[in-house]
């Protein structure tokens, strides 16, 4: 793999973090050291979740940008007596991209490698054979030989068991792939977005933010946004990308390295009409490519943003992503840089005028 540079490296660096729902340390600090060089004040609310503060005018509207720290994982319930695992699921899964995948479970006495595993199928009937294998089904495979070896281990109830796999960039350089894209491309995004504003004037005050829990029902976006009580918001997360075999436009339509998507609609809010005409008007001025999107079920943490004391305008931009929910997923680099570049010239125009007629769109 090529040497990787100063983007890639903090990239590399947030997916490889390991933080499921309700265990997102290991991401915050992460997040936080690449963030805090930029950033007037970082503190956490009271659930866990990272706010970076910068002030271009102390007077101006409050900006929030939010990404969640969270990926999808697991998290141990019981150890049989033979030593083996068995686990509930945090957040959504799929029971057919689970089998046989490497997982590390983040243990008292540090990380314990398993791999999630089966009855075999050498030994099932034809008619079991045809079907997937369901997770209450599924089990983890420490290497353990009983329950008091995998205590020995430091394995117990309530660990987090978090997908295994290492960040790597495809033969097309720009082609990434990694585990935790949903949602470390939206923490990096907020990142970046701070960095990009360092020495750059700015009417108002930007929040990057590392949610908790969105994974579970937005949670952190709700404790975070009664923390800061934004004026705009945004929710950076991954999108459904729609360029791969058995998918047609009608279901998802989106291309990777085409720029980011502007989100329409989804399950938990229907996008702000005046956000939404702010920056499509942005992406245009500043010949940025953009996508629309929209999502019959999910949702962002703008759904919790925009319900936040008397309302929050809100709009979700994301990239385009294939395979979210499982081991790995591929994104492309442009649409990173290009939702980046599209905040940061929208918030340099949210003075307070700007707000209010967003108010009235």
């Amino acid at each position: 793999m090529a040497k990787l540079d100063e983007t890639l490296t903090m990239l590399k660096d947030l997916t490889d973090a390991k933080g499921i729902p309700g265990n997102e340390k290991e991401a915050r600090d992460v997040m936080e050291g690449y963030i805090k060089p930029y950033a007037d004040e970082v503190y956490t609310d009271n659930l866990g979740s990272l706010i970076a503060k910068k002030t271009g005018d102390e007077n101006g509207p409050k900006i929030m940008v939010a990404g969640h720290l969270d990926e999808v994982g697991f998290m141990v319930t019981r150890i049989d007596d033979k030593g083996f695992i068995y686990f509930q699921t945090v957040g959504g899964w799929w029971s057919q991209v689970m089998l046989a995948q490497r997982v590390t479970i983040m243990s008292s006495k540090g990380d314990v490698t398993g791999i999630i595993g089966s009855k075999p199928p050498h030994i099932l009937s034809q008619e079991a054979r045809k079907k997937p294998v369901e997770i209450k089904d599924m089990f983890i495979d420490i290497g353990a030989s009983s329950k008091e070896e995998a205590h020995e281990f430091g394995v117990r109830p309530g660990d987090s068991i978090v997908p295994y796999f290492e960040f790597t960039q495809l033969k097309n350089e720009k082609m990434l792939l990694a585990k935790a894209w949903d949602n470390r491309i939206g923490c990096a995004i907020a990142i970046e977005v701070l960095k990009q504003l360092k020495d750059e004037s700015h009417p108002n005050i930007v929040y990057g933010v590392g949610t908790i829990q969105e994974e579970v029902g937005l949670r952190g976006a709700r404790t975070s946004a009664h923390a800061i009580k934004p004026d705009i918001g945004f929710g950076v997360d991954v999108g459904i990308a729609g360029d791969m075999p058995g998918v047609s436009d009608h279901e998802a339509d989106s291309k990777l390295g085409k720029g980011p998507q502007i989100v329409l609609y989804d399950a938990s809010m229907v996008s702000h009409k005046g956000v939404r005409d702010l920056i499509v008007d942005t992406a245009d001025e500043h010949n940025i490519p953009y996508q629309y999107a929209s999502m019959a079920g999910g949702g962002t943490d703008s759904g919790s943003i925009h319900l936040t004391a008397n309302g929050v305008p809100s709009l979700s931009i994301t990239v385009a992503t294939r395979y979210i929910h499982s081991h790995a997923a591929i994104l492309h680099r442009d649409d990173f840089e290009n939702a980046v570049k599209l905040i940061v010239e929208a918030i340099k125009k949210l003075d307070s005028e700007k707000v209010k007629e967003i108010f009235l769109a």
